[in-house]
């Protein structure tokens, strides 16, 4: 098994420093591994973006961060003594010698030992150049470890993928190549494997045999907000689909691995992936429906229509809202429908898993009156995170009859204050050269390869939008998909 370093020494060169992923996500991030001792003292960070003049500014907008999105402020002046600023231009290769000859300088200065970790949380158009800039630059020349951590979208379908992935290649080794999923760092998403294969009263009913369907639902209240111009040219196919949700199809699908390594568990992914019974043009309404909202009302405020969005335009055909349903034939699977749903402007923010076993040949107390719910298992992702199984006992009093009940666990109530946020679960597995919560390439292009052809079919034909209210669960199309195959959707808030 791959050994890591708790807290190696390491410089962190972040471009897109001023971008707001940066300022809400990474540096809280950053800081709550520096509080927890989980950040060496030989660690400093590089700020490269255009926006900022110089360290004090830098150092000043990275502790406005820290105080407007982190829990704590203890030692943070001694924190943010670790950033430095560097204006750059990402596509001119003098920017990119001035860089060097501060990595160089504080690569000295904090005994880094050429650790380095380039993380691009910028426009993805750019991804390639600064990979290749990085190498002819010198940048990459290294005694010690050097890692590419890349934020999605990894290309906007299999041939821009492709591309991409040939010019960051000849940069960097795939095994440096860090692709950010940031549901693989939720606490309840990597628990998929925990409650799989560390509870035997699980494992062995994890089959077609005694699994009728599982259900993945992501759902926002918000809209589209200041991605609208990203977005229109995404959809909710390639901004959720494509990466978070067949991810977690993965995760719940794939067999035990040999053993829990990097390279174990990613294989056991990619064959559910391969599995995955391909949809050709002609069958996409038989599998994935799609949806755009219209005007409506949330928490009792009123919202806009998707097309009346700043920056949409007033004809868009893109999809706000994906519900489909995936088959993996293989022996484990055939015949059990993994069906997904996630969309903008929903009644209510959550993401779930529900995993619903069959009923049971007989009904023994029928004849009392009693109606039997099936047993169902309930992974809640977020808001909450924890577990829900749902079960059938007797009703309190002398009639033999069943009643349901919920066995319940919450990290909330437990220990939620010291869940480790996603993208601080990620970065120091990327410190410590993790990689298992990343995903491979192999992962990218299969996934890229299945919803392409879906892309494609919609792309060619001209929806009836908006079809489903802001502030409602999609559209009727969404239910019908299931109605077709005898269930439901079940509530995202029980």
């Amino acid at each position: 098994m791959k050994t890591v370093e708790n807290n190696p020494s390491s410089l962190i060169l972040l471009f897109g420093a001023t971008g707001d992923l940066a300022k809400r996500k990474l540096y809280p991030s950053l800081y709550n591994l520096f509080k927890k001792g989980h950040l060496s003292d030989r660690f400093a960070v590089i700020g490269v973006a255009r926006r900022l003049k110089d360290d004090e500014e830098f150092r000043n907008w990275v502790k406005d961060s820290v105080e407007t999105y982190g829990e704590e402020i203890d030692h943070l002046n001694e924190f943010i003594s670790h950033f430095y600023y560097q204006s750059h231009d990402v596509t001119e290769s003098e920017s990119y010698k001035q860089l060097k000859t501060l990595v160089d300088e504080l690569d000295h200065t904090y005994q880094l030992q050429g650790n380095r970790i380039f993380y691009l949380a910028m426009s993805p158009e750019f991804f390639g150049t600064v990979a290749e800039h990085l190498k002819e630059d010198g940048l990459t020349d290294t005694k010690g470890f050097k890692r590419l951590v890349i934020e999605k979208p990894f290309g906007h379908n299999l041939e821009s993928a492709i591309k991409l992935n040939k010019r960051i290649r000849n940069s960097f080794k795939e095994e440096e190549v860090y692709r950010i999923d940031h549901y693989l760092g939720k606490e309840m998403v990597q628990n998929i494997e925990v409650i799989r294969f560390a509870n035997a009263v699980f494992e062995p009913l994890w089959n077609n045999r005694y699994i009728s369907n599982i259900q993945i639902t992501s759902s926002e209240t918000l809209g589209v907000e200041e991605r609208a111009r990203y977005y229109d040219k995404s959809g909710a196919i390639r901004d959720m689909v494509q990466n978070h949700m067949l991810q977690m199809v993965a995760l719940l699908a794939m067999e035990p691995p040999i053993r829990l390594t990097t390279k174990e568990i990613r294989s056991e992914k990619v064959k559910v992936l391969r599995a995955l019974r391909p949809i050709e043009d002609h069958e996409v309404h038989n599998y994935f429906v799609r949806g755009q909202y219209g005007e409506g009302t949330i928490n009792g405020i009123s919202v806009p229509a998707y097309r009346e969005e700043p920056n949409v335009p007033h004809d868009s055909n893109t999809e706000t809202f994906v519900a489909g349903k995936f088959l993996i034939d293989n022996f484990r699977w055939a015949g059990v429908p993994f069906y997904i749903r996630t969309g903008k402007r929903m009644e209510k923010k959550s993401t779930n898993i529900i995993v619903q076993f069959k009923d049971i040949p007989m009904n023994l107390y029928y004849k009392n009156g009693s109606s039997l719910n099936p047993n169902l298992l309930v992974i809640h992702v977020q808001p909450e995170e924890g577990i829900t199984l749902h079960l059938n006992v007797k009703k309190t009093g002398e009639v033999m009859e069943t009643t349901p009940v919920t066995l319940n666990f919450s990290t909330k109530n437990i220990d939620g204050i010291n869940t480790p946020e996603a993208y601080e679960k990620l970065l120091f597995d990327c410190l410590r050269g993790d990689a298992t919560n990343f995903t491979h390439w192999d992962e990218v292009a299969l996934s890229w390869r299945f919803v392409d052809k879906i892309s494609e079919a919609w792309a060619n034909e001209k929806a009836d939008f908006p079809n489903y209210s802001a502030g409602s669960m999609g559209p009727k199309c969404a239910d019908e998909l299931l109605e077709r195959d005898g269930f439901f959707w079940w509530p995202v808030h029980f």
